[in-house]
């Protein structure tokens, strides 16, 4: 099985960007957590992050025949783009939608999540395990 996590804008930031929200801990270690986690199922783990929307589009594209799950935070984008939706339907692989902070107890126009749509499983609120939580279930629905 091979899973396919992608942040999207100023996920790279987390442990500088809002520590009130986000936390303190770092972008790299969230990403080693994702890689042990990966160790750990014993399935491949492609990471992409990106503040560019297309760049998302076109890695979500690029994902079609070549993964088996999506793991994704969409992140700004989450509220906004419809493109990120479509690509997510173009491609049809299993999807989970992942937020560190709890997206629900904050600004209205955060309630909204396009990419959502698509996805067959929102996390929120979790932290870092979130990620863990998403490509948990991938793992025990797909790749077992």
């Amino acid at each position: 099985m091979k899973l396919l996590v992608i942040n999207g804008p100023n996920i790279n930031m987390v442990g500088i960007r809002e520590p009130a929200i986000y936390g303190s801990r770092t972008y790299g270690e969230m990403c080693r957590l994702i890689d042990k986690t990966g160790d750990r199922l014993g399935v491949a783990v492609e990471r992409y992050q990106s503040n560019v929307e297309g760049d998302i589009v076109t890695c979500i594209q690029q994902a079609y025949g070549n993964v088996d799950g999506i793991v994704i935070n969409p992140a700004a984008y989450t509220h906004t783009s419809v493109a990120i939706l479509d690509a997510l339907k173009a491609v049809n692989i299993p999807a989970v939608e992942v937020h560190i902070s709890d997206v629900d107890a904050r600004e209205p126009f955060r309630q909204v999540s396009y990419p959502g749509i698509y996805c067959e499983k929102t996390i929120k609120g979790h932290g870092f395990q979130g990620y863990v939580e998403a490509m948990e279930y991938l793992y025990n629905k797909y790749g077992k």
